[in-house]
């Protein structure tokens, strides 16, 4: 019996997950293992505690560990991929595999072929790869210059959009439910609040905006269609750098999903697909979302097979 450890580190939180050839046996989330993003004292406490977890859970040892994959954002930085690389294999045995997170979302949806990938939650980005493997992206520029469709992005438009409404004289929904989740008690406190250094997280809004839109308001509605639309822009524009890397203008990959809006936000979804469509109608899209570390996974047992 081999056992396989899947790793998806991200920025703030990492995704472990323990398997043999056939089954999950452990899953566990911790902090993150990113050196970019804490020091080494936090980063090698967060890998050791989600580590013990593991084996609590299973009863596998770390030492029993025939391959490891991580991905990660930054995974060709050398201060996140050699810490990476000597920390894990001197607490893990076994081969160990590196990859993007880009990479491993995409095995995820389409096990080593072609695809694109939509991933929108906190943030958004949208990946591709050619029949002959190789990826391209689109977005996923951060908060500020992009992150189409993520929940920072339709929280800070929910707000615009409250004010805009305001400015024509109509009503929404919106206004009330952010005011009351942020426990404010004016209009003029919400200006204050919304413009304030640092800014509030403006991803915590999405489902209240989601809410009040499955509750028919149409500035809330609005918001979530135009997201939407945003982002399909975004995979129409990848669709057609594919086929120019492939020299193949016939060809049409499918599309996955993964990432809580994509999952809870059916709008986004609904207005980004029409907007694919227009362009590429016959586009096929997969149920469902994804789950990056089964991509993770499925290179580790790739590696023992």
């Amino acid at each position: 019996m081999a056992y396989l450890l899947a790793i998806d580190a991200g920025g703030t939180k990492t995704e472990y997950l323990l398997a043999d050839e056939r089954q999950t046996l452990a899953r566990v989330r911790g902090g993150t293992i990113k050196r970019m993003r804490a020091d080494t004292e936090t980063c090698v406490a967060n890998l050791e505690t989600a580590l013990s977890a593991l084996t609590q859970q299973s009863g596998v040892q770390m030492s029993e560990i025939a391959c490891s994959c991580i991905g990660t954002a930054g995974n060709t930085v050398p201060l996140v991929a050699d810490w990476l690389r000597t920390e894990i294999p001197s607490r893990v045995a076994g081969k160990l595999l590196l990859l993007g997170d880009v990479e491993i979302a995409l095995d995820a949806a389409f096990r080593g072929g072609p695809g694109v990938l939509v991933l929108a939650g906190t943030g958004s980005n949208v990946a591709g790869r050619t029949r002959a493997g190789v990826i391209s992206t689109v977005g996923g520029w951060g908060p500020v210059l992009a992150d189409q469709a993520s929940g920072h992005r339709i929280g800070q438009e929910a707000l615009r959009a409250i004010f805009f409404a305001r400015d024509e004289g109509r009503t929404t929904a919106l206004l009330d439910a952010v005011m009351h989740f942020w426990k404010l008690s004016s209009i003029d406190r919400l200006v204050e609040y919304a413009n304030c250094s640092p800014h509030p997280d403006f991803s915590q809004l999405t489902p209240l905006v989601v809410d009040c839109a499955s509750r028919g308001d149409e500035v809330a509605r609005r918001v979530l269609q135009q997201q939407g639309q945003e982002l399909g822009r975004l995979v129409r524009l990848l669709i057609r750098r594919l086929r120019e890397i492939s020299a193949d203008a016939s060809f049409l990959p499918a599309l996955a999903f993964a990432g809580s809006i994509m999952a809870h936000a059916a709008l986004v979804r609904e207005a980004l697909l029409a907007h694919v469509r227009d362009e590429f109608p016959d586009v096929p899209a997969q149920e469902g979302i994804v789950d990056p570390i089964e991509g993770a996974l499925w290179r580790a047992r790739q590696a023992i097979s």
